[in-house]
């Protein structure tokens, strides 16, 4: 009998060596991360449940949220089946319809959640959720409103909790290129637009600009106009655009549109010229930072740019970025356009709610912090265990943010976001008035009503 004990015993040894092992980080091992978060989710004893969770996650992105879901399933027992899809948007309202949804679903953008949410597909999240987010998340007002939709009862409620950001206001450049030529990296609209034209002074081309994306041409440019909107008008404003409650051809948004027709409309100010913006594929776009001598000194994208640099390029040293700058002179803080996943729940299994709870921990973020491709809001987490200098550099973006919001064009009907939004920028950048574009744009939105 004692030895069957002793067997027992040191299978449940085992076991636990084999959980522990599952872990990309040994719990207390590491004093950066934040493991009393982690020991306070032992207290939820859920041993035996199931939970299942879809995702638009696939291959290294899996792998990086299941490293991170094999904390909440070492401390509280539940064992999580994450599945992800490359149709995700269309699988999840199918299953939805269907009656046979996942626990959780994790939303790339807050619109379908919000189709579904009214539907009655979601569930409200748990009470005080949604003050946790405000007071926790930097910006955190702006994140939660993205989690809030009205519901089938025609109340608003929590509907998602925001975990994982993606920034877009970044502008990128050279860091040898400023050094040789004295520049200073900008703080200011005003200073931006000044270094603008002390590179032409100087004989250079200080941008590098290109809208070219297959079907898909002219996106880049509306990343410029909502980054603009921001910078130039309240955040209430910019909701309103995105509702079409401003109307596209309110002059605040056609000045906007004149905003980034200042950089990309002066032959001087862009690489190959005004007339080479539309057609310079954007993926082509940023290789003139690394020509020698420079073709240009800067480039307007989002994080994903680096994918496109010279094979080799070392972030931080071959090449930098630093904050799309908002105008000292206007009262309108420090705004971020970016994006972000958003979880929600469909079904009331109580480890879904448990698993909120988690997504409420420190050690849930900075797991995935201190691997690759995750920022965070969240003001709590230790900065120090970002996997590099680059995420550590967004993640102070995100977190000096005053206001941030979705690109907008992704939150408009997609007949204007992935439509007359891009042929009408196109068409502004090759000359045509903002004022033209802007009611050719608001008369394609007038027939969807």
């Amino acid at each position: 009998m004692k030895s069957l004990y002793l067997s027992a015993a040191v299978l449940a040894l085992a076991a636990g060596a084999a959980a522990a092992q599952d872990l990309k980080f040994a719990p207390g091992e590491d004093a950066r991360f934040n493991w009393a978060s982690y020991e306070a989710l032992k207290s939820m004893d859920l041993k035996g449940q199931k939970l299942t969770v879809l995702g638009p996650w696939l291959s290294a992105d899996k792998d990086l949220v299941e490293s991170v879901i094999a904390y909440f399933e070492a401390a509280t027992g539940v064992e999580v089946d994450y599945a992800g899809s490359d149709s995700f948007e269309q699988q999840i309202v199918i299953d939805a319809e269907a009656g046979s949804p996942p626990d959780v679903a994790v939303f790339p953008q807050p619109g379908l959640a919000a189709d579904l949410a009214k539907k009655g597909h979601l569930k409200p999240l748990a009470d005080g959720t949604e003050q946790w987010i405000k007071d926790n998340y930097a910006a955190g007002d702006s994140w939660a409103a993205y989690g809030n939709y009205t519901g089938p009862d025609g109340q608003a409620h929590q509907y998602a909790f925001p975990y994982k950001a993606d920034v877009k206001s970044l502008v990128w450049y050279v860091p040898e290129n400023f050094e040789d030529a004295g520049y200073e990296v900008p703080t200011s609209m005003e200073d931006l637009k000044a270094l603008t034209e002390q590179i032409v002074a100087d004989g250079g081309t200080p941008w590098c600009i290109g809208l070219g994306s297959g079907g898909a041409t002219g996106w880049p440019a509306t990343d410029w106009v909502e980054d603009m909107m921001l910078r130039l008008n309240t955040p209430e404003d910019y909701d309103a655009w995105v509702k079409n409650d401003l109307a596209f051809d309110d002059p605040k948004v056609v000045a906007a549109i004149d905003e980034f027709g200042w950089f990309a409309r002066n032959d001087a100010f862009v690489a190959g010229g005004a007339g080479a913006v539309a057609s310079t594929d954007f993926r082509d776009s940023p290789k003139g930072l690394f020509a020698s001598p420079p073709q240009c000194y800067m480039h307007r994208q989002a994080s994903f740019i680096p994918s496109f640099f010279p094979e080799g390029t070392v972030i931080g040293q071959d090449a930098d970025f630093f904050y799309f700058p908002a105008y000292a002179g206007k009262d309108l803080g420090q705004p971020v356009l970016g994006a972000g996943t958003m979880f929600a729940k469909l079904t009331e299994n109580p480890a879904a709610d448990a698993f909120i709870t988690f997504l409420e921990s420190p050690i849930a973020h900075e797991i995935w912090m201190a691997q690759t491709g995750f920022v965070t809001p969240y003001k709590a987490v230790n900065s120090e265990v970002y996997g590099d200098e680059t995420l550590k550099k967004m993640g102070a973006i995100l977190l000096n943010a005053t206001t941030f919001r979705f690109d907008g064009s992704d939150l408009m009907p997609g007949a204007i976001g992935a439509g007359a939004f891009w042929t009408g920028i196109v068409d502004y950048a090759g000359g045509k008035p903002a004022d033209d574009v802007a009611k050719s744009i608001q008369a394609t939105w007038d027939t969807l009503k």
